[in-house]
C-alpha cells in the first residue's frame, strides 16, 4: 500500500476521525450508490489523503524539478489503490473491536453494509491490482516497496503488534513512511539517503501523533483491549515520551537540510515548524505537570498541530527543489 498508515499509519487509520455514518437503506438491498460508498468506505479515504501529503512532495524532491506528469498520476493511482487495499484489510481483521468503538463502530463491517468475505475478497483485489499496475506502468521497484507495505501493515502490525504491545505505532509506524520510499523509486528507479531521512522523519513523527489522539479516545481503546501506550501507561509518560519523539522528527527534518542540499527556504520552514511543533509538546508537558488532566490536557490541540505540521514540512520539500 503504496500511500500507506500513520501513522501514517503508523497506524494511520487511528490517527484521522471517522466521516460520519453513511445511511442504512431500511430494507431490501442497499442501492448501488450505497454499495459503491461502503466500499470506498472501506480503504479510509480520509487516512490516504494523509499519505498523498508525503508521497507526491518527494517526487518533486527526487526529480529536483517537476516531475513527469504520467509518472506521478500512475504512482498515485496505484499508491491509492495499495493503501485502500491495505486499509480494507485491515477493516476485516479488526472489525470485532471496531464494533466496540466508539469512534469506529459506524464503518462498513461494523454495520453489516458489507460481509467479511467481500470485504477480504475486495482488498486482496486491490492489492493484486495495485501491485501488478506499479510493475507495468511505473517500475519493479516502486511494486516491490508496495507489496512490502501491504504486508508490513496487515501481517506486522494488524495481526501482531497492534493488539501485543503498547509500542505498536512506534514499530507499525513504519507501513505509513513507505510512500516517501515509493514516492522517490517511482522517478529515480533507486533508492537514496535523501528518502530515508524523510522515512525517519515519518517514522518519528508517528508516535506522538497517534498517542496524543489515543490520549481523547483511551476509554475505547480501553474496551476494545488495544494497549495502546495512554491506556497502559500515566499521562505524563504519554506526554514526555511524545515531546521526546517530538524532538527527533525536528532534528531529523533538519538532518536533510545538508543531505539533500535543500535551499535556505526550507531551512527557515523547516526551522519555524519545528519550533511550534516543539512549543505545543512543551505546552503539553508543563499542563500535566501542573496537575491538568483528561480533556483539558487539550491532547487533540497537539494531534491537529501535528497535521499541519508534517503537511507544511513536505510542501516546502516540493516547492524548495523548484526555486533553485
Amino acid at each position: 500500500m503504496t500511500l500507506l498508515s500513520n501513522a501514517r499509519a503508523v497506524e494511520l487509520d487511528e490517527q484521522v476521525p471517522q466521516a460520519p455514518a453513511l445511511a442504512v437503506v431500511p430494507a431490501g438491498r442497499p442501492s448501488i450508490a450505497a454499495s459503491v460508498r461502503a466500499y470506498v468506505a472501506l480503504t479510509k479515504p480520509r487516512v490516504i489523503e494523509l499519505l498523498l501529503i508525503t508521497t507526491l512532495p518527494v517526487m518533486f524532491l527526487a526529480a529536483g524539478d517537476m516531475p513527469p506528469l504520467g509518472t506521478v498520476l500512475l504512482t498515485l493511482a496505484f499508491g491509492t489503490m495499495s493503501a485502500g487495499a491495505a486499509n480494507a484489510i485491515n477493516c476485516y481483521i479488526d472489525r470485532d473491536i471496531d464494533a466496540k468503538m466508539r469512534r469506529t463502530r459506524r464503518r462498513p463491517l461494523a454495520r453489516d453494509q458489507v460481509t467479511p468475505a467481500r470485504a477480504l475478497i475486495f482488498g486482496v483485489t486491490l492489492a493484486v491490482a495495485s501491485t501488478a499496475g506499479f510493475a507495468l506502468t511505473v517500475n519493479p521497484l516502486a511494486a516491490a516497496l508496495s507489496v512490502f507495505a501491504i504486508l508490513f501493515y496487515i501481517v506486522v502490525y494488524s495481526l501482531i503488534l497492534k493488539r501485543r504491545t503498547s509500542q505498536n505505532v512506534v514499530w507499525g509506524g513504519i507501513a505509513g513512511c513507505m510512500p516517501v520510499l515509493i514516492g522517490w523509486a517511482a522517478i529515480t528507479e533507486s533508492l537514496a539517503v535523501a528518502p530515508f531521512v524523510l522515512f525517519g522523519v515519518v517514522f518519528l513523527w508517528t508516535p506522538p501523533h497517534t498517542w496524543t489522539l489515543a490520549m481523547r479516545y483511551r476509554e475505547d481503546y480501553a474496551v476494545a483491549g488495544v494497549p495502546m501506550l495512554p491506556v497502559v501507561a500515566t499521562e505524563r509518560r504519554v506526554v514526555t515520551e511524545s515531546l521526546v519523539y517530538t524532538y527527533a522528527t525536528v532534528a531529523c527534518s533538519l538532518v536533510l537540510w545538508p543531505v539533500a542540499g535543500m535551499g535556505p527556504v526550507y531551512g527557515a520552514v523547516a526551522v519555524l515548524l519545528g519550533l511550534v511543533f516543539l512549543a505545543e509538546g512543551h505546552r503539553l508537558l508543563r499542563a500535566v505537570r501542573a496537575g491538568v488532566t483528561g480533556v483539558h490536557l487539550r491532547p487533540m490541540r497537539f494531534f491537529h498541530l501535528s497535521n499541519v505540521y508534517l503537511a507544511l514540512l513536505f510542501t516546502v520539500v516540493a516547492i524548495d527543489p523548484l526555486l533553485y
